[in-house]
């Protein structure tokens, strides 16, 4: 009884942050995020980790620094999914401005390759916009969550505009149908989901286990694959979505290749602007040749 109570009042909340001015919205995210900072926990330490692994040449001032600037936006990020989830059309157009490469209404089979900053569920405003853009739908996987009624719900919002989340665990098919049909296909690879699949290949100089499942795909369905970044506008008043011009060349002969190929994008791009990757998320926890977990308290 209490569980069910708290889930509904988890949805009223954020039906009322998805109802205040945006400037505001913004503020509580960023004082969430300045608190989230300096109270030490696990995430917060998986954080300064992954700072120290990928940018080994920052003093302990520095990591600090861009630790609490990443939870900074991090908080902002967090508040927003009430948009995200339960939000118009006209607010997440608002929020978030799309500028693409290519003709998103062609129906080409296309898959976008999407990754880890911290606005990268701004990829909804494709969905939104579809209809009066007549742009095809769009697909993604979503991975289930532990709590079976925001697991129902998350899914539904995210589908509110006629998109289809497709559940990572074993819906291949599924997503080689919807490429094929000329529906837009969003995929971010860059987390740890585990051995199947996967191939260690460098991300910031470390060799990182990483999905192949994009250089498969393209293989399979002589799809385009297009990079698509959702991220900050300078001034900080909304995200910019931007789709890129198809990679040349890709895939090639070697799912390997191709996928590293990728990692020297995605390293790119973080470079640019290192507070937006979300850090948070133990990227080197599987380790090639049995090396030791980086993330051990004993590190």
């Amino acid at each position: 009884m209490l569980k069910s109570v708290a889930n509904y009042a988890g949805v009223v909340f954020l039906k009322l942050l998805s109802l205040l001015p945006y400037g505001l919205l913004v503020s509580i995210g960023y004082g969430l995020g300045y608190i989230a900072a300096r109270i030490p926990s696990d995430r917060n330490r998986v954080v300064k980790r992954n700072l120290q692994l990928c940018f080994p040449k920052m003093s302990a001032a520095e990591i600090d620094s861009l630790s609490k600037q990443h939870w900074r936006l991090l908080g902002r990020s967090l508040v927003e999914k009430s948009i995200i989830w339960l939000g118009s059309e006209k607010q997440l157009s608002h929020m978030i401005e799309v500028k693409s490469a290519v003709d998103l209404a062609s129906r080409e089979p296309r898959i976008l390759v999407n990754m880890h900053f911290t606005g990268i569920e701004g990829s909804i405003i494709l969905s939104a916009l579809a209809r009066r853009m007549d742009w095809p739908r769009t697909s993604g996987f979503f991975q289930r969550m532990k709590n079976p009624f925001f697991n129902k719900r998350i899914v539904d919002w995210r589908n509110r505009f006629g998109g289809n989340s497709i559940d990572r665990q074993g819906n291949a098919k599924a997503i080689i149908r919807e490429i094929r049909n000329g529906d837009f296909i969003i995929i971010a690879p860059d987390i740890d989901l585990g051995l199947k699949d996967s191939e260690f290949v460098p991300f910031f100089g470390i060799e990182t286990n990483t999905i192949t499942t994009i250089s498969r795909l393209a293989s399979i369905t002589g799809a385009q694959v297009c990079l698509m970044t959702t991220t900050l506008k300078e001034d900080e008043s909304g995200y910019l979505c931007e789709i890129s011009k198809p990679l040349e060349n890709f895939p090639g002969t070697d799912p390997k290749s191709d996928t590293a190929r990728l990692n020297e994008y995605f390293e790119k791009e973080i470079r640019l602007r290192p507070a937006e990757y979300y850090w948070v998320h133990k990227r080197f926890k599987n380790r090639p040749n049995n090396e030791v977990n980086p993330y051990n308290p004993s590190n």
